[in-house]
């Protein structure tokens, strides 16, 4: 029956493996200036003071979509944003590989989404790999230090049903909330699902 279940999840593109991550929680996270789908360049640096989400993203990925279709994820992204909270999205998917889109495809795809957080293209993937990056969505909280205070999955419950948002524990939301309260963060890595990342 394992086999079979797991047989299934290869079929999805769910990554269900816990290969070590690349920078560890509780280090600095590692440094990057990417470009937006607008052209704007974002810098990792330059937000320190803040607190910082990134996600990373697959507009194709069935359990992006489970967030983003229902515009919950970018219901968090305005709560975030209205807290002073910076939250990046970043797609690492390379040229050619699903994911990977022209900029007018991106602009599109964004405003039929009413996406708020900025998109940010990591075309070559050293971004991603730099932190460990494996799945979409893979998320990280970084504190106001700039070191790494959660990295993993979104929440507790793999699936790609929306009416499971509501049920799941969300390790993202928990994770922030401990940082604005200035109390240390109870649950720090746990393992990503999704898609995996469509590096080149």
């Amino acid at each position: 029956m394992l086999r079979g279940s797991l047989a299934i999840l290869a079929i999805v593109g769910i990554q269900v493996g816990t290969a070590q991550a690349a920078v560890e929680t509780g280090a600095a996270a590692p440094d990057f200036t990417l470009t937006d789908v607008a052209g704007n360049e974002h810098t990792l640096h330059d937000h320190l003071g803040s607190i910082i989400i990134l996600e990373w993203t697959n507009y194709d990925c069935p359990f992006v979509r489970k967030f983003y279709n229902p515009g919950v994820m970018q219901e968090w992204q305005k709560a975030m944003a209205d807290q002073g909270i910076v939250w990046l999205t970043i797609c690492s998917s390379a040229p050619g590989t699903q994911g990977h889109f022209s900029q007018e495809v991106w602009k599109q795809r964004m405003e039929d989404w009413s996406v708020v957080a900025p998109v940010l293209l990591d075309e070559s993937g050293d971004v991603g790999r730099a932190f460990g990056a494996r799945v979409t969505p893979h998320m990280y909280v970084i504190d106001t230090e700039g070191r790494i205070a959660y990295q993993g999955a979104i929440d507790s419950i793999r699936s790609v049903n929306p009416d499971d948002i509501e049920r799941a524990d969300n390790y993202v939301k928990a994770a922030v909330e401990a940082l604005l309260a200035g109390e240390e963060v109870e649950i720090t890595d746990t393992t990503p699902y999704g898609c995996t990342v469509k590096y080149e």
